[in-house]
């Protein structure tokens, strides 16, 4: 079962995605919230394994709630709901920690395998069309420093799955493409995650736009 944590400052949304979820088997919602602060805070008490958090909140922001969640209930992760609005927040969001996004005006569906696939791990920008923004969004704020020094500890080898796994690549794609087994890519990220500092995949994508290894098609 994957507990769930909703954060919305307007009780209304809150309860129409109460509805949604509840109708999912494997998806409990725990607890609610109408700031980051109280999403953190909800998180760490439930042992929730979901946040579904808005940016514009008051008091505490999203932005801020997932920085606190990162450190209350490390093992959460962060879904953020966001609309076209409200995009200049979702590099925030992403060096924040948060693990992926859904636009507010997704259906039903959407919204619970968006749960299941962040609740797996899996790096999540959908529908396409925000992950084409969040890659413009990453261009426009980052310096080009260049390639950071920690990127050198990496091996050949592992450099390429590193510029794959930055794409947004699953790890069966990076086999097929590198001729890999899946248990082998798995390592290979476990590694480059530990090499590099990151707590997970999203933050590998940062890491790679901030210092020009990728840029978006």
């Amino acid at each position: 079962m994957i507990s769930v944590v909703l954060a919305d400052d307007q009780a209304m949304i809150r309860g129409g995605l109460r509805a949604i979820l509840d109708a999912e088997a494997d998806i409990a919602v725990v607890a609610e919230a109408a700031d980051g602060r109280q999403a953190a805070r909800a998180a760490r008490e439930h042992a929730a394994d979901v946040v579904l958090m808005d940016i514009e909140m008051p008091h505490v922001s999203g932005i801020d709630g997932i920085r606190l969640t990162a450190t209350a209930r490390p093992e959460a992760r962060v879904l953020v709901l966001t609309t076209f609005d409200l995009d200049e927040y979702v590099f925030d969001a992403l060096k924040a920690g948060a693990s992926g996004f859904l636009l507010k005006t997704s259906p039903p569906a959407e919204l619970a395998q968006a749960i299941r696939d962040c609740h797996g791990g899996h790096l999540l920008f959908a529908p396409e069309v925000t992950r084409r923004l969040v890659d413009s969004f990453v261009r426009r704020r980052t310096s080009g420093a260049g390639v950071p020094e920690a990127l050198q500890a990496l091996t050949p080898r592992e450099l390429e799955v590193f510029l794959a796994l930055a794409k947004g690549w699953s790890n069966a794609e990076i086999g097929s493409s590198l001729f890999l087994g899946e248990a082998t890519v798995k390592t290979h990220v476990t590694r480059i995650l530990a090499k590099l500092g990151l707590r997970d995949r999203v933050q590998a994508v940062v890491l790679a736009y901030e210092c020009g290894a990728v840029g978006a098609d």
